[in-house]
């Protein structure tokens, strides 16, 4: 992938420049899911020098999953991307990017994440580490129910 593709955001599902990853606030994503999840078992990057993605591994899935994992980025123009995958071969995603197919804040739904099916997100925050609790809750949600039905459906999260 070039440098100048931001990470995890196909090419033909953004319309504007979101500028590069913000490392800093990465860090403070990746205190917040360490300190509140104990299924937590890695949270890394995926360079020690160039970092752009932060890697969250979880000991267990949601439902029948074994594993899951979810990829972070967050952009210095206030872009993210939340990418749940896990162990079934299923995926999610909460987003926030200019597209052309649907709202900037976004939800591409289980079990394959498609751009066409986004719709708007339930997270309306947009202070780092409250889309951080925000996105955390809707996953343990989803854990303890065993259910991805409702992954996009609360009231302004956290």
């Amino acid at each position: 992938m070039p440098d100048d593709q931001p990470i995890g955001i196909p090419v033909g599902e953004l319309t504007g420049d979101v500028g590069p990853p913000d490392v800093p606030i990465l860090r403070s994503i990746r205190r917040v899911f360490q300190h509140e999840e104990p299924l937590v078992d890695d949270a890394s990057f995926d360079s020690v020098l160039l970092p752009r993605e932060l890697q969250l591994q979880f000991t267990d899935g949601i439902g029948t999953a074994d594993t899951c994992r979810l990829d972070i980025t967050w952009f210095r123009s206030g872009a993210y991307r939340f990418h749940y995958t896990d162990s079934e071969g299923r995926n999610w995603r909460f987003d926030r990017h200019p597209n052309p197919h649907s709202p900037e804040r976004h939800f591409h739904p289980p079990p394959d994440a498609p751009a066409h099916t986004a719709s708007a997100s339930c997270i309306d925050v947009v202070e780092p580490s409250l889309v951080a609790r925000a996105v955390h809750q809707l996953w343990r949600r989803a854990y303890d129910t065993g259910s991805l039905a409702e992954l996009n459906t609360a009231t302004n999260p956290p």
